[in-house]
């Protein structure tokens, strides 16, 4: 039967998260989970779909994607995952047969919808009364259950704390992913992470399990570039108070392998284009506002003679049944540090304050372990 769970639901652009209400939650049907959410991360992109974008989908809606739970009941046509199974969430919707996914790049997929009930079925969520409310990206982790296709779901060792759970889910993927997969930095590499948030510091996480030999984190708040330095950085720069083009090109003797941006400006990835040295590339990764557009003055022999390339980066690159399963056990045993991006902890009613704190450098990631 349908159950009343509370969730906090964002009814607009520009009107925040409303406090946590009632609403229904419908059965799993064919490969749809019902997970019991145990924690749920504050991403900053969740914030940019209330303030600035209303293109992804229709409002009311219930938000976040950075879930973690335990799964309560599975429909019929659910095959790898039981009751009882510790899940994390992504985003990223694998239907895994279309031709990308068949390919080995499901973050591409083709068929998306497959991961969401039809335009006329009964809604996964719905007010009270009936109205449906849209479960954004699939996933819906802004409350105290989630119903969430298979495909979105990875299943995880039970020792990973529930709060590192939920970061894994997106922070990780996205960071720790674009290193991994999709630049493939090797031992000895040289890096540039401009952007020291949660998805920066898994970048950093991730060029220093890859064996980069220097890591620069480039950030304009001197205590997020110190706790940057736990992460893996060996060299900081406060680009407030210096050149970070000049500077890295100083600490590197020409510029970097790779550069990652992880804000989302174009003045930031224009940076991190003339940060390279010859035959590096860049890595954008950052989310930007809807109507923004990035012009780069791109001298022909940068592609040719140095063999420079810039190269956009979606979810890190990532088969979620793969990678988190595989970032959760390296969580566990200490080689990737989860523990530190978590620096606060909030229920369910909290969520705007969070995200003033997060806007404001004041914190990594807020976690909702508390609904």
């Amino acid at each position: 039967m349908p159950q009343k769970i509370k969730a906090s639901i964002a009814y607009g652009i520009g009107k925040g998260f409303a406090q946590p209400e009632e609403i229904i939650i419908d059965d799993p049907k064919g490969a749809e989970v019902l997970v019991d959410v145990q924690a749920s991360g504050l991403c900053h992109s969740d914030l940019h779909l209330v303030e600035d974008d209303d293109q992804f989908f229709p409002f009311p809606a219930v938000i976040g994607h950075e879930v973690a739970g335990i799964v309560e009941a599975v429909g019929p046509e659910v095959s790898g995952i039981k009751v009882g199974d510790h899940v994390v969430a992504s985003l990223e919707q694998v239907c895994g047969h279309c031709a990308n996914c068949l390919k080995g790049q499901p973050q591409s997929c083709m068929q998306q919808q497959e991961c969401v009930r039809a335009e006329g079925d009964t809604p996964r969520l719905s007010f009270p009364d009936g109205r449906p409310i849209t479960q954004a990206f699939g996933t819906g982790g802004f409350a105290e259950k989630a119903l969430i296709h298979e495909n979105q779901l990875a299943v995880v060792n039970n020792e990973v704390p529930w709060d590192q759970a939920a970061c894994i889910g997106c922070a990780t993927i996205t960071g720790a992913g674009a290193v991994i997969n999709t630049a493939h930095v090797r031992p000895g590499d040289t890096v540039a992470v401009i952007g020291t948030g949660g998805i920066g510091l898994n970048i950093i996480s991730g060029a220093r399990i890859c064996g980069a030999k220097k890591i620069i984190a480039i950030d304009l708040l001197d205590n997020k570039l110190e706790f940057a330095k736990k992460f893996g950085a060996t060299d900081v720069i406060n680009s407030k108070n210096e050149d970070p083009v000049a500077k890295v090109r100083e600490l590197t003797d020409g510029g970097v392998d790779q550069a990652f941006e992880a804000i989302g400006l174009r003045s930031t990835m224009k940076q991190a284009w003339d940060m390279l040295g010859v035959g590096g590339t860049a890595y954008p990764i950052g989310l930007t506002k809807p109507d923004a557009t990035v012009e780069l003055e791109i001298n022909p022999a940068d592609l040719l003679v140095h063999q420079r390339g810039f190269k956009g980066v979606w979810m890190g690159s990532t088969n979620i049944k793969h990678d988190i399963p595989m970032y959760a056990d390296l969580a566990v045993d200490g080689r990737l540090n989860m523990k530190d991006i978590v620096t606060q902890h909030i229920n369910l009613s909290q969520i705007d304050e969070a995200y003033k704190q997060l806007v404001a450098g004041e914190v990594i990631r807020s976690v909702i372990t508390e609904f």
